[in-house]
């Protein structure tokens, strides 16, 4: 170990920083906000630290450095752009015997300054030594993606319950099983909804029954299918559940993301055979749930758009069990864009309409020329089926019949295809389009072939990046498209 990690408290304590560029406006900023007195010598102030000289947020102590600048001071900061100034505060702290860090120069270093992820008061530093900072870098995006936002509030509310808990648990093992339980049920889920009170409330209650932990269901969308497209609370649902219950339009990279240990039950519903029906998967909510356990419904898509969301959130309520929503990239966003398809153009539509294809209980009054007269671009999802019927009502309610529409198969997906044509062959194109599907519709489908922009299989072919011309004004190559796919990323507790 090259270093000891620790964490030191600064506040009120004096700090010399060596240097008023950008870069000694980086650390003078983590310094101030971990409370410290800045004090700066520098010739000249990055703005932001003269705005900060003119709030008195630090001290402008010179313009040259003096070794008894370091007099009073706790830690010593150089810098600068001279590599001699940056070892003569070395020198001068070193003899002081005070912890001096100098910026991009280990060697002159007794203490550096790692990537610091704040969830205060929970905090998780990393460093390589100076070694690696963009693989430190990286490091931490994925453990920011990892770590809910409301951390910082439960450990405070933790911390305000530790002696109460203390006394009414004796032992050690109780209180850790008592804590365990806490951040990772209801608890955990009533913070992050914004009811702090109703929280410290619940954990009160625990804490006097001393009851098995309560469950609770999140009802997350998993999104189109590229696991990229996964939102952070999605993700940290997915690393927090005991159960999961997916779609079969949940991508397997999707849940490759989830816990290695959770117990993952699929309740496929595709039409014309129900493998599972609604009911029973409302009913397995409410059981799972009742066992205690950390339920995730998955979904894809979104689960308040064609998701039955809502029914199951319904259900949820009745029985008192307590649950939240995570939002998904709905089929009708994500698999257009990755089609190069936009939904609105200031051009060609005013709006969107998106509605199911499962139209038989909606053929009412003015529905289909509602549909064929309005200037939007019209989404239909779960449509394959009924395709030939959706032309065809929609040609009859008045809508052109050479109408721009794309057929969207697995989007967002390696194998994503799509074909474009006009409405008086959409039943054609969608007979034989692999599932899932999306029907789009409207003068938007013609932007396609300049915006596509995913790399379809058998549809683009494209050179090595040595082998393209040098730009010129006559020829720009077209950028890159990079799939996001699924990273992977350690299972952590929540």
């Amino acid at each position: 170990m090259d270093y000891l990690p620790l964490f030191v408290e600064l506040k009120n304590r004096r700090v010399l920083v060596v240097g008023g560029g950008l870069v000694a406006s980086h650390k003078i900023q983590t310094l101030l906000a971990a409370g410290a007195t800045v004090r700066v010598v520098a010739d000249e102030l990055h703005p932001r630290l003269r705005q900060w000289q003119q709030e008195d947020r630090i001290e402008w102590l010179a313009q040259r450095f003096e070794a008894a600048q370091l007099d009073g001071a706790f830690l010593a900061i150089a810098a600068t752009d001279d590599p001699d100034l940056n070892r003569q505060v070395s020198e001068h702290a070193e003899q002081c015997r005070l912890w001096v860090n100098v910026v991009d120069s280990p060697a002159l270093c007794s203490f550096i300054f790692p990537s610091i992820i704040d969830r205060s008061p929970v905090q998780i530093a990393l460093s390589s030594g100076g070694k690696a900072p963009v693989l430190i870098r990286q490091l931490r995006e994925k453990l920011e993606a990892l770590l809910p936002q409301n951390l910082g509030q439960m450990a405070c509310i933790a911390g305000r319950w530790r002696d109460r808990v203390k006394k009414i648990l004796p032992t050690l093992g109780e209180r850790r099983r008592f804590w365990e339980n806490l951040f990772t049920g209801p608890f955990a889920s009533l913070v992050e909804s914004r009811h702090p009170a109703a929280a410290e409330d619940f954990l009160q209650q625990n804490l006097i029954r001393r009851s098995a932990p309560a469950g609770d269901v999140t009802l997350v969308g998993a999104g189109p299918g590229d696991a990229g497209l996964m939102t952070l609370k999605g993700l940290q649902a997915l690393q927090r559940a005991d159960v999961i219950l997916h779609d079969n339009l949940v991508s397997a990279s999707v849940l490759g993301l989830a816990r290695a240990d959770a117990e993952k039950i699929p309740v496929a519903k595709q039409a014309g055979h129900h493998h599972v029906t609604q009911e029973r998967i409302n009913a397995l909510l409410v059981e799972l749930a009742r066992q205690g356990k950390r339920v995730v419904r998955l979904k894809g898509g979104d689960p308040f758009v064609f998701g039955r969301g809502g029914e199951e959130a319904e259900v949820l309520a009745q029985h008192d069990i307590p649950y939240r929503i995570v939002p998904g990239v709905t089929a009708g966003l994500g698999t257009t864009a990755y089609a190069g398809i936009p939904l609105t153009h200031r051009k060609y539509a005013k709006g969107i309409s998106m509605v199911t294809g499962h139209t038989h209980d909606q053929e009412k009054g003015d529905y289909w020329k509602t549909l064929a007269t309005l200037e939007h671009t019209l989404v239909i999802y779960m449509g394959s089926l009924q395709a030939a019927h959706i032309q065809e009502k929609l040609i009859q309610a008045g809508k052109t019949a050479t109408t721009p529409v794309a057929v969207i198969s697995r989007g967002t997906l390696p194998d994503q295809k799509v074909v474009t044509g006009t409405l008086d062959d959409l039943g054609r194109l969608a007979a034989n389009a692999p599932s899932p599907t999306l029907l789009v519709i409207g003068e938007v489908v013609t932007l396609r072939p300049s915006l596509s922009w995913w790399m379809e299989p058998q549809a683009k072919t494209w050179p090595e990046p040595a082998s393209f011309p040098p730009a010129t004004a006559q020829h720009v190559p077209r950028p890159w498209a990079v799939h996001s796919g699924s990273i992977p990323l350690p299972a952590l507790p929540y």
